[in-house]
């Protein structure tokens, strides 16, 4: 056999050899490299499609509670202005909050945009105010008219000279046609859902600010009273509050259920939100 044939088919070999050898160096430094980039560009790919969706279901979410409408809750008082304050010393403005965030939230669960005039205990007014309450309720009113609800409710907590009365109270104004309806339909279910031995009827009002001024459907909701002290200590238990919100809720589902088309605001007859807080008066 050739010496020099054998000799190029072993170099050749030997060659083969190196190249594959470097080829197997080269995917083992570069293939991990290369399988941890289509890994990440894979998790960021399917990161985005999940950022994506959630933005999607919020997007959808929001445009779900704008097709039902927005309701606009009012918690009376505020600030420096307590409200009725009860003999264990809880003071109204501190109840009409707690009360208004539960039936936020269960408004909001059934679909509504729901908007509070004040979600603090301060009031709407500016500290060096010459006139704190009457800019306090002039701003309430003022976002109501920018809101322009399907409703709105003013949660409040009652009193009287005599500690013996007791039960809820809705009040609505005068000459409202729909918000005697509205008032009609949280005073009935509040009487039953709440076992009230005597039932009351919602009550007509022409001197209560936020129902005169108020532009759409307004109501003003009484809770209970403080002045009494069975019934001051029931508006403190959470469970109680439950209830007397669920009944609210109740009833505010079963007007808009019934008269939604009735009373939705017409912008035609909507008070002009400047004028309002430029307007004067005496509470």
């Amino acid at each position: 056999m050739d010496f020099k044939k054998i000799t190029e088919v072993l170099v050749t070999a030997k060659a083969v050899q190196y190249v594959m050898i470097a080829v197997l160096l080269i995917g083992a430094f570069f293939l991990p490299r290369l399988a941890v980039k289509q890994e990440t560009e894979a998790a960021r790919q399917e990161a985005m499609a999940e950022v994506q969706q959630l933005k999607n279901s919020q997007q959808s979410g929001g445009n779900a509670q704008a097709a039902k409408g927005t309701i606009v809750l009012d918690p009376g008082h505020g600030g420096d202005d307590p409200g009725m304050i009860g003999e264990s010393g809880i003071n109204e403005k501190k109840l009409n909050l707690i009360y208004a965030k539960k039936l936020q939230t269960l408004l909001e669960a059934k679909g509504y945009r729901v908007v509070l005039t004040r979600e603090t205990e301060e009031g709407l007014y500016d500290a060096d105010a010459a006139h704190k309450k009457a800019q306090d309720m002039q701003r309430r009113v003022a976002i109501i008219a920018e809101e322009a609800p399907l409703i709105t409710v003013s949660i409040h907590q009652n009193s009287y000279q005599d500690p013996a009365v007791s039960g809820p109270q809705v009040f609505y104004y005068e000459h409202s046609a729909e918000g005697q309806k509205l008032a009609k339909s949280i005073q009935d279910r509040m009487n039953s859902e709440l076992s009230e031995a005597r039932s009351r009827v919602e009550k007509s009002n022409s001197s209560y600010y936020i129902l005169k001024r108020s532009q759409g459907t307004t109501v003003i909701v009484e809770c209970g009273f403080l002045s009494n002290p069975e019934e001051e200590a029931r508006l403190q238990e959470e469970a109680y509050q439950d209830r007397v919100c669920a009944a609210v809720c109740a009833g505010i589902l079963q007007y808009l259920d019934e008269h939604s088309e009735a009373g939705r605001i017409d912008p035609s007859q909507a008070q002009n939100p400047r004028k309002i807080l430029e307007s004067s008066f005496a509470l």
